[in-house]
């Protein structure tokens, strides 16, 4: 009887799904009075053929045959559970047929309340119970389907599963407000997403401005959480096939739903962004509650542990207070944070055309730290495999065993959360959202895609470590500008010949853990051709900021000597090639880079003074 009670469960899951983003549509469409009477439709069993009247009567005849399939499911369960009584083996899990026996009533509830949505004029309150039982119903579904359809017995994953189990409650609290603030009509009471009245943290002065500000953020939250779930996911070993699948899913839906929510406020909630915005959190709600049961108890996919993520997962000793914050500032990688920010300084004093206040800089430099930190230690967890096999990478916390993988993980969301907030509140939201892209693009992008599967993983990924120059712009102005654009050109380039440079001299760790870098794939004749070709186009590249910013004396004389001797040591690395000159090609590459833009901060300063 296990093949049509799966076939069941399943039917009854997808026509749940349907069900609540046709509920969505009547919403959007304002449909939800076509009928104005229940059980029947203007006192007729068959409706009028009227746009709003058949859309409402489709909603009923769809909650009719969810309601028909849970109550034959419920049937099945019962004479299931009454044959195991008898001695016979329940082909379902135990749980799956008790959740099925208490679904059908819980329709007979929603029905109930269909009609009472109908008979108080659709009062906020009554639809928001109305929705709150509507998700409940499925995610009873959901969590039905997924025990008889996810293979294997137990081999639940107790850490990851609390963490889902969170991310559920949160994202039904969110299901909750959004519609209570549809219902409300609310969804319009702020028009400039993703502010809100011009600022993150509105003023509640106005009628639904506190649904809204609750509604954002636990969006937030939720889609933080997500993320969170969906790299723990991707990097848990032994890795578990289906929740890589659910986690990914959840993720798209998160992305969907912040379009969407953009879409509803530039449209002026339309009916397409309205209802997709329903559908999709129907779609994103039933991926986290399947998540959350396969992590209770999920059957682990066919991919091998790796032995280096044995060793990783080897118990602590307990350490030193003072060990312990050393570890994690390590895990922000303080010399990278520390050359980024060398980049942001100046590039604020250029937009402000002198020195901007001291407390915006600062602001800027604490923001940024956060993120960058917050970017490499996520980093840091993502390679703890390879961190482990690198010779250069060993003594990191997480080979050495100073954190726990999943604190170091936790530590660089909170950090990131903490940054964006930071300078949302303290500088302005588009620098702290083009923090956020770096971080993401960084962890996601680089880490997660490209530095595995491509040689041209740096030269990609290096757009992350471009973006602070972005972020001290519109720091200072709250846009961006050609001037800014070139500046983040300038260390987009830059960071291919720095990089090589020092790949060529640990080729061989990077061959070892897989990495395809440059020298590894292509050979370093390639290479170092590769790095004089990218030495002559960033050369040209800062000249090119002198007639657009407007640059002086000062950042043309450095311009030319540095990048001249960039150029000419490039030049010998490719000719007389060694290790010795690939590692000093490597320093003053941070060498070249901390004086251009020490000189675009000179220069901008001295041109002020003469103003």
């Amino acid at each position: 009887m296990r093949r049509p009670f799966r076939r069941l469960s399943i039917a009854t899951t997808a026509t749940t799904l349907v069900l609540i983003a046709w509920g969505g549509l009547v919403r959007a469409t304002g449909s939800g009075d076509g009928c104005p009477d229940w059980p029947r439709c203007f006192g007729r069993w068959i409706p009028r053929l009227e746009v709003h009247t058949l859309i409402e009567y489709v909603h009923r005849a769809l909650g009719v045959v969810s309601g028909l399939l849970a109550l034959s499911l419920a049937l099945l369960a019962i004479v299931m559970l009454l044959r195991r009584r008898r001695g016979l083996p329940l082909d379902v899990p135990a749980t799956a047929a008790w959740l099925a026996v208490g679904l059908a009533p819980l329709f007979a509830i929603q029905g109930a309340l269909g009609g009472w949505v109908v008979l108080s004029g659709l009062d906020p309150a009554v639809v928001t119970i109305h929705f709150a039982v509507a998700f409940v119903a499925l995610a009873i579904t959901v969590a039905i389907t997924t025990l008889v359809v996810v293979p294997g017995g137990p081999a639940g994953v107790p850490g990851f599963a609390r963490l889902a189990a969170w991310t559920v409650a949160a994202t039904y609290l969110l299901l909750l407000v959004g519609t209570y603030v549809r219902a409300e009509g609310a969804g319009l009471v702020f028009r400039d997403w993703p502010l809100m009245g011009g600022r993150l943290v509105p003023a509640l002065t106005i009628d639904g401005a506190t649904e809204m500000a609750v509604h954002r953020g636990l969006a937030l939250l939720v889609g933080g959480l997500v993320l969170w779930l969906a790299v723990r996911a991707r990097t848990m070993r032994p890795r578990r096939r289906v929740l890589v699948t659910l986690s990914t899913i959840a993720a798209v839906c998160v992305l969907l739903q912040i379009a969407l929510g953009a879409a509803n406020v530039a449209t002026e909630l339309a009916t397409i962004p309205q209802a997709g915005h329903v559908a999709v959190a129907a779609a994103l709600w039933a991926s986290l509650v399947a998540l959350w049961v396969a992590a209770r108890a999920g059957a682990p996919s066919v991919d091998p542990p790796l032995d280096v993520a044995t060793k990783l997962t080897a118990p602590l000793e307990t350490p030193i207070v003072g060990e312990t914050i050393r570890a994690y500032v390590a895990l922000t990688k303080p010399r990278i944070v520390t050359l980024l920010l060398i980049t942001t300084v100046p590039a604020m004093i250029l937009a402000a055309g002198g020195m901007p206040s001291l407390w915006l800089i600062l602001a800027t430099l604490v923001g940024g730290a956060m993120a960058a930190g917050a970017a490499n230690a996520i980093n840091m967890y993502l390679d703890r495999d390879i961190d482990q096999v690198m010779r250069r990478t060993r003594q990191r916390p997480l080979p050495r065993h100073r954190i726990e993988p999943e604190h170091a993980l936790r530590f660089g969301f909170w950090l990131g959360g903490g940054a964006f907030v930071f300078l949302a509140v303290t500088v302005n939201v588009l620098a702290a959202v083009l923090a956020l892209a770096a971080l993401a693009f960084y962890v996601f992008v680089y880490t997660m895609w490209l530095k595995r599967s491509t040689d041209q993983n740096i030269v990609i990924g290096g757009a992350a470590g471009a973006v602070p120059v972005l972020v001290g712009w519109a720091a200072v102005t709250g846009s961006l500008a050609l001037p800014a654009w070139i500046l983040f050109a300038v260390i987009f380039i830059w960071t291919p010949p720095h990089f090589w440079a020092l790949a060529m001299k640990v080729r061989d760790d990077y061959a070892l853990a897989g990495i395809p870098m440059m020298p590894v794939v292509r050979g370093e004749d390639e290479t170092r051709r590769q790095i004089f070709l990218y030495a002559l186009v960033l050369f040209a590249v800062t000249l090119v900021l002198v007639p657009v910013a407007g640059m002086g004396t000062i950042y043309l004389a450095v311009a030319v000597i540095a990048g001249g001797l960039f150029v000419f040591r490039s030049l010998q690395l490719w000719r007389s090639p060694s290790d010795a000159r690939a590692w000093g090609l490597f320093k003053y590459s941070v060498i070249y880079l901390g004086a251009l833009f020490i000189s675009v901060a000179l220069d901008a300063l001295v041109r002020s003074a003469q103003v």
